[in-house]
Order: structure tokens, then sequence, then C-alpha cells
């Protein structure tokens, strides 16, 4: 029985790339407290599990998910990354920079002082960098060093050793250096700075809302006395006089007919009116001072919670309050700001900045969403159709300009058909936020190409690899691990200083910054478990745009820098 299932992954090796990817995906889901092996360790350990078996697999196929992969990650970060790079951005985008430069710096090195051939140098980097992505454009150089076919395979066989152990406290350590080493490093308490800096932006901390039977916002009804103060008065004049308070009369019932409000409707006693807004305002200062009516009918407005991509270049860069003032705004109240292809949640605060690129979730009257989605960008509906023309069109143009080569004397220079993928899906990515017409690929379908695509790489690395992986592991020993330690830390430890005394940051979006930069996730989420806090948040999608475009090349100068 187990001869047959040998000889059948053999003859099939296709069936090796998916038990691979179930043992991968599902073994990479258990964690403890937010850390965990994650899909793309775990799927690389099954492999080489796997590639035991003495399994080959078709070279082409690795290179076509590969290219899907970093095509997925160029178009999820363009927005942020052409906006770091041209706009507000630019420190953190230069943060992010030197920061990147201290995690190639730190690998090559630790891989020079221990003697490491290039091949266990760029699994090193990738591994305590967690930027599995760079194994690819590592792989494509050392192909370009015209070696012989077994010095080529050996060097190859050595990388996802390498990254394998380096690999775990790439993850868990920096979670722990900057979530629970940086504030004593600094010298702060990083939950007092999120709640400052929430204070000095106007903000704070909000309970309840959608999923919870408690809800900011609620649409109450209350009449009008005869000799009350908004008789008289249009419906935005009545709403302006709390101008502390966003209040929308959505409804008005008059002579027994009900109509919808509009801006220049003059309220009259006897009116019974729809009233939304925070529901403190209204139980606490509308429902002392007015009749409250349980009018079923009025209040059933319809209304819709719908995503926006922001796309329009007059708000791109305008704050919250500021985008509360345009007409278009009126009855429109927000629930969540998404960005990044991290889908960093963004806080709602006052001073809180609107990028091209953001998804803003908005709720109110189907009317009123119609025109706020209008005047911020296009309705980002859910659907499940791709443009698929798009994409392969796109992934072919990027990957053609990346096979060029150029000389220079004698030293050839090319991005590779990987790097013209990546920057080909930053390019598109970011026409897309600003062109919404084509070009649509729903965020299901990126993340299919991002997680999927690179695992199925990272699978055909850990099959093609596996008869390597034991005898490597005996030569390099328990001292890549400490390298992979030191190649982690330091450029860690670095950032934060550089951020705090030379960019000067503030301390409640530093560490966040440093993960982005660092393009770990599971440390963000660490750092905001301990600053209770979304805060940090801020200063994550910037770097991680930069960073992980970054970092991924660096795989390919790695190998440029160790021959």
């Amino acid at each position: 029985m187990f001869d047959w299932f040998v000889n059948t992954l053999r003859t099939y090796p296709e069936i090796a790339i998916f038990l691979s990817l179930a043992f991968g995906y599902y073994f990479g889901s258990f964690t403890y407290k937010g850390l965990g092996l994650g899909a793309v360790t775990a799927t690389l350990i099954a492999a080489v599990i796997i590639g035991q078996l003495g399994i080959t697999i078709s070279p082409p196929l690795k290179a076509t998910f590969f290219l899907m992969f970093l095509f997925a990650i160029g178009y999820g970060v363009g927005p942020q990354f052409v906006r770091g790079i041209a706009k507000d951005g630019v420190p953190q985008a230069l943060f992010a920079v030197v920061v990147c430069v201290f995690c190639l710096l730190a690998p090559f090195l630790a891989a020079k002082l221990a003697g490491y051939d290039v091949g266990s140098a760029v699994g090193l980097y990738a591994g305590s960098q967690t930027i599995s992505a760079s194994m690819g454009l590592g792989t494509d150089a050392i192909n370009r060093l015209a070696l012989p076919a077994e010095e080529t395979k050996r060097l190859l066989d050595a990388m996802p050793v390498a990254y394998a152990v380096t690999y775990i406290f790439g993850t868990v350590g920096s979670a722990i250096v900057l979530a629970l080493i940086g504030p004593a490093l600094l010298g702060i308490d990083l939950e007092a700075e999120c709640k400052r800096y929430e204070e000095e932006h106007g903000g704070k901390k909000q309970e309840g809302g959608a999923g919870t039977a408690w809800h900011h916002y609620e649409l109450r009804a209350y009449k009008v006395r005869q000799d009350g103060p908004i008789v008289g008065r249009t419906a935005s004049e009545a709403e302006s006089m709390i101008p502390d308070q966003r209040l929308f009369i959505e409804r008005i019932r008059r002579g027994g007919q009900i109509e919808d409000a509009t801006a220049d409707t003059v309220i009259q006693a006897g009116d019974i009116v729809a009233v939304s807004g925070r529901r403190e305002v209204l139980v606490g200062l509308l429902g002392h001072a007015a009749e409250e009516v349980d009018d079923r009918e009025l209040l059933a407005v319809p209304i819709e919670g719908v995503d926006v991509l922001v796309t329009n270049k007059e708000v791109d860069g305008k704050t919250l309050a500021e985008l509360a003032t345009m007409p278009s705004s009126r009855g429109v109240f927000l629930r969540r700001i998404v960005r990044g292809v991290t889908a960093t949640e963004i806080p709602i605060l006052p001073n809180t900045k609107i990028n091209r690129g953001d998804i803003l979730t908005i709720v109110g009257r189907t009317q009123d969403t119609t025109a706020a989605a209008k005047a911020l960008g296009v309705a980002d509906r859910p659907t499940d159709i791709a443009d698929v023309a798009f994409i392969g069109a796109a992934i072919a143009i990027g990957a053609l300009i990346g096979a060029l080569v150029y000389k220079i004397g004698s030293v050839p220079l090319t991005l590779s058909t990987s790097g013209g993928a990546l920057i080909s899906g930053l390019f598109f990515g970011w026409l897309r936020s600003v062109r919404p017409k084509f070009g649509r690929i729903p965020s299901s379908t990126v993340w299919f190409m991002n997680s999927v695509g690179l695992n199925v790489f990272i699978a055909v690395v850990g099959i093609s690899s596996g008869p390597g992986f034991v005898s490597g592991l005996r030569e390099l020993g328990f001292s890549l691990f400490l390298w992979g330690v030191f190649a982690t830390t330091v450029p860690l430890v670095l950032a934060m200083y550089v951020g705090k005394y030379v960019f000067k940051f503030h301390p409640a979006i530093l560490l966040g910054a440093c993960s982005g930069a660092r393009t770990t996730t599971a440390s963000l989420g660490m750092i905001n478990d301990r600053a209770k806090s979304q805060i940090p948040g801020l200063g994550y999608t910037v770097t991680y745009a930069v960073g992980n475009t970054l970092l991924t090349i660096w795989g390919m100068v790695l190998v440029m820098m160790m021959t």
C-alpha cells in the first residue's frame, strides 16, 4: 500500500503539491496568543517531508505561481506605495527604506561572519526577515550565475533549510522584540501614548457597534412642538443647531403623509421628524427636550451599508472632519476604514486623513450613500467576478519588461520576470485606485493569488529540496538559528531608535511603523493588543507597502552582494 502511494505521488506530482498545501494550511492555522508557524512555514515543512520520497516537479509550475503571487502583492500595496513615495507619507516611506537597508545588511553580515554560501545566505535573510517572496528572486539570481548544474542545485537546496531554521524566531522574535521589549527600550507606556494620541486627534474609545445589541447610531422619532426652536427652519439649519454633533432629519410625517427630508425641507409645528445620530445625543439631549413618538412606519427608513473605494483626488488627503462638511456627507455615517493589502483597520478620528485606495464602510439611506459614494469614488459592492483579461495582460507585460537584459560593460542587469511582475502589480494596483473602471480583482481573488500562489511556490521548493534538507540542517547546525536571532533582532532595535530620534514619530505609531517596514503582521497584532488600540496601525500601511516591495527585491540584491 505504501509503495503504491509513493509511486502514485512520483507519477502525479500535482497530488504531492495539494497534499503539502492541505497539511500546511491546516497545521499553520494553529496559534498561541496570535503566534504560530503560519501557512508558509508549515507548508514548507510538510513539503520537505513529502519531498523525502524523491518527487520531481516541472520547473515552470513554480515560476507560474510565483509570478501570480508577486503581481497580487504589488496590486494590493500599489496605492499606498505610490502615495508614500509621492505625498505626505514620505517620512514613513523614507523610514521604511532605512529599515529595509538594516534588514539587508544584518543577514549579509551574519552570513559573511559565519562563512555561509549564497544559498544559505538568502535563506537566512528570507527566514529572519519573514519575507518568503525574496527566495523567488534569489532563486532567479542564483540561476543566472552560470555555475555548474550541481553547484546551482546545492545552493538552491540550502536555501529552504536556512529559511525554515530562521523563520520561527523571525516571526515570534519580531513580535517579542517590538511588542514586549520595544516599549521598555523606548521608555514609553504604549497604552497611555495611544490614549494621548486619540485625545490629541479628537477621538475616544467607542463601545458597541455592528454585531452587538448596542449601536453608535440610531433613528428616533420626535414631535415638533408649536414653540419648538426648529419651527420655520430648514432641515440643514435645524441640524446645524448642535454644531459639535452630526444629526440628520431623515423623514417627516406631516398631515398623515410621510416624505423624505432634504436639506431644504422646512420644518413645521406638529411635524413628526425621524432623526438619526449618536445614541447618547438622541437619548440625552433631544430626549429631554422633545417628545419622542413611537412611529413605526416613519422609522421604517430603507438604509444600507456599502463599501466605497476612494478614488477621487479631490478628497485624497482630507481629514474626516473636512469630509463631514461636504454636502454629499449629509445623512451618512462612517463605520469603518480599511487600508492596504493587509486590510489594516484605521481608527476613526476627526483628524484621520483619507487616502486614495482606502475602503470606507458607510451607512445611511440608499440615496445618501449613493451620493456619498459618487463624491468619494465608487461603490465597492461585493462580486465574485475578476477581470482575468486584465490579470493575464498585466502579468505578461510586467514579465516581458522584466525579461529584458541590459549590459553595463560585461555585467548583465535585469529585473527578471519576477521583479517585472511585482512592479507591474504596483503600477496597475495604483492605476486601479484612480481609474476604477477596469482591473477589478475581488479581495478573495487577491487573497488566493497572494496566499495560494506563494504556498504553491513554497511547496515546490520544499518537495524539490527535500532530499538535501536533513543533511543541510546537520551541516549548518544550531549556529544558524543563533545567527537568525541576530539578523532578526538588530534591524528592529535600530529601527526603533531611528524612528524615535531621527524621524521623531509619535510613540503611538512608531512600533506600528517598525512592524510595517519589516512586514511582520504578527507583531502588529500583538502591539495593538498591548496598546488596547488600533492607533499603531496608522504607522503600518505606507511602511508595509514600501517594505514589502524592497524586502522582496533584496533577495536578488543579496545574491549580488555575496558573489
